[in-house]
């Protein structure tokens, strides 16, 4: 079940899902942040946090060769602006949890997506834990200046 979601979220990543987040959200998606202490309800606020999330994690990346493969298939030798990468990969029944890595502004930033989908493959839950604690530091101003912006 979940590697079907697991999929489509990389295909959205990539840019080849048509119709987009729609297509993954549940209408009534829960976001859990790891900077906002109550849980976002809907389909629509979950799309502007990850739509903030992919532009910040994006724009404030440091370019970062890595070697090997990452998870959408690409090479991880590879300049990418904003080096955002899974690098591990946890799938069973109806949960996922996607080990990412990136760096930036010159700070590690490690964290986790844990990803609940319900039977027909439509995303529940989206939640994100980020370590060390500058990285979150970090994510945080720079979550809150994209949100400003996308608002």
């Amino acid at each position: 079940m979940i590697e079907t979601t697991i999929e489509r979220w990389h295909q959205y990543l990539r840019g080849d899902l048509d119709g987009g987040l729609d297509e993954l959200l549940h209408p009534d998606c829960v976001f859990l942040s790891p900077i906002v202490f109550t849980p976002q309800q809907g389909r629509e606020v979950t799309k502007l946090y990850l739509q903030a999330a992919g532009a910040t994690f994006t724009q404030g990346a440091d370019e970062q060769p890595s070697g090997g493969e990452d998870q959408h298939g690409g090479e991880r030798g590879a300049k990418v602006p904003g080096a955002f990468r899974y690098v591990k990969q946890v799938l069973t029944g109806n949960h996922a949890v996607l080990e990412f890595e990136t760096t930036m502004d010159g700070t590690y930033v490690n964290g986790v997506d844990i990803i609940t989908c319900d039977d027909d493959g439509l995303i529940v839950e989206f939640k994100v834990m980020l370590r060390p604690l500058q990285a979150v530091n970090l994510v945080h101003a720079q979550m809150k200046a994209m949100l400003e912006r996308m608002s």
